[in-house]
């Protein structure tokens, strides 16, 4: 049997992020069906827009919609030239928390059997269905990039890159046929780095760095470094599709989620809620003792 102490367990509700809490109270009363595990994939820093794991450093007249943190790190420069519609978080609990859930996320998405391998291609040019797609080493975009979600509910687009990811000045993601539950990762193995003038859509994940140059936009995804810094220079970048216009665009409203997608049945594992089946199991054989005492 486990020994579990009356605090452990609300100790470990209060370090989990929101979407988590829910999960141990549903194994506490042990009276939620599946569809509550239905977790998104980016967990807590699904409300971050910026993420940086030693620093975010901004020049010029920059606007960013949503959240702008880093952890463990904690130098946030630049930004009193910027327009922030959201909040700054050095190295607190909700950027330390944010980091964890993306990291899982970054993990979770590795691991996915890729369905085709693009090593070698450069992805402009390119339409590209919903999938899991491998690149090997380096992957270079000149040119548009299409990805159509085809009207598939939960459409989840995956790209599995080695090293780097580098966009040429102006180039673009466009997404088609989406929804407010499509997903779109780039999960990159070092850094990546966004042409001048170039309009990406997408969540990018780099175990170490992200550039946006000078004009770049994101305004439906978000840019979350791991352990290196992500820098910007007068970018427009936003975690919510339907603010796109508010931001200067006419891109399609794709609703609020930022192609966050959803991991529909998957428990996802985070550094906070690891043990939490344990834990509940655990605070079950707890109360019934109590009550036999």
């Amino acid at each position: 049997m486990f020994a579990v102490h009356q605090t452990a367990v609300p100790a470990t509700l209060a370090r989990a992020s929101a979407g988590r809490k829910i999960a141990i109270a549903c194994l506490l009363a042990l009276g939620c069906s599946n569809a509550a595990w239905a977790t998104p994939i980016l967990g807590a820093a699904q409300s971050f827009t910026v993420l940086g794991g030693s620093t975010v450093t901004n020049t010029g007249l920059t606007t960013v919609n949503g959240d702008v943190g880093v952890a463990p790190g904690t130098a946030l420069t630049g930004f009193g030239s910027a327009t922030l519609l959201g909040t700054l978080h050095s190295d607190d609990a909700a950027a330390t928390l944010a980091h964890g859930d993306a990291l899982a996320a970054n993990n979770y998405l590795a691991s996915l059997a890729f369905t085709r391998d693009l090593s070698g291609l450069d992805l402009g040019g390119m339409t590209l269905g919903a999938g899991i797609y491998r690149i090997a080493s380096s992957a270079q975009l000149t040119g548009t990039l299409v990805l159509d979600a085809q009207n598939m509910a939960n459409a989840l687009f995956v790209f599995q890159i080695g090293t780097t990811l580098t966009t040429a000045t102006a180039a673009a993601v466009n997404v088609i046929n989406g929804s407010a539950d499509t997903g779109v990762f780039f999960g990159v193995g070092t850094s990546a780095v966004l042409g001048a003038g170039s309009m990406f859509a997408g969540n990018i994940i780099a175990n170490d760095s992200i550039t946006l140059s000078a004009a770049a936009s994101l305004l439906c995804g978000r840019a979350l470094a791991l352990n290196g810094a992500v820098t910007l220079d007068t970018n427009r970048v936003s975690n919510d599709c339907s603010a796109g216009g508010a931001l200067g665009t006419t891109s399609l409203d794709y609703g609020s989620e930022g192609f966050a997608g959803i991991a529909a049945g998957q428990d996802l594992p985070e550094p906070a809620s690891a043990l939490l089946l344990p834990l509940g199991l655990a605070a079950l054989a707890y109360g019934r003792r109590r009550r036999g005492a």
